[in-house]
């Protein structure tokens, strides 16, 4: 709750405090801290899917089903950016590096078969 008090991220510390309040079993405040992740950010599809669990918890279903297309639908326009692991990003340079390899010496053995051709053809 302090945190709020600067400013910081807000959407991101009221869909925290949603998940806080939802896991000690107080639907309605987090219910609360969801919506108030929503105003703070209305593209913040975790926020809408954990709405969608609260209300069908409640047994708002209506609202529940609403949320969550709502959230399916926010994922598919803006899909959150994955951070990769330092393995992951090692892994995708070694195979970009490989790649880089592969293609370089296709081209080089591209462009000796052709000269060698052009030298048979004379």
């Amino acid at each position: 709750m302090e945190a709020l008090k600067y400013g910081v991220e807000k959407p991101a510390i009221y869909f925290r405090l949603g998940n806080i309040y939802f896991d000690a079993g107080d639907l309605s405040r987090a219910e609360y801290a969801y919506k108030r992740a929503i105003e703070e950010d209305p593209r913040h599809a975790l926020a809408h899917h954990n709405l969608g669990v609260v209300y069908r918890k409640q047994g708002k279903i209506g609202l529940s089903v609403k949320m969550l297309k709502k959230a399916r639908k926010l994922e598919l326009l803006h899909p959150r950016k994955a951070e990769l692991s330092p393995e992951e990003k090692r892994a995708l340079i070694r195979m970009g590096a490989y790649t880089a390899a592969v293609i370089l010496a296709l081209t080089v053995g591209l462009f000796v078969l052709l000269y060698l051709i052009s030298i048979l053809l004379r």
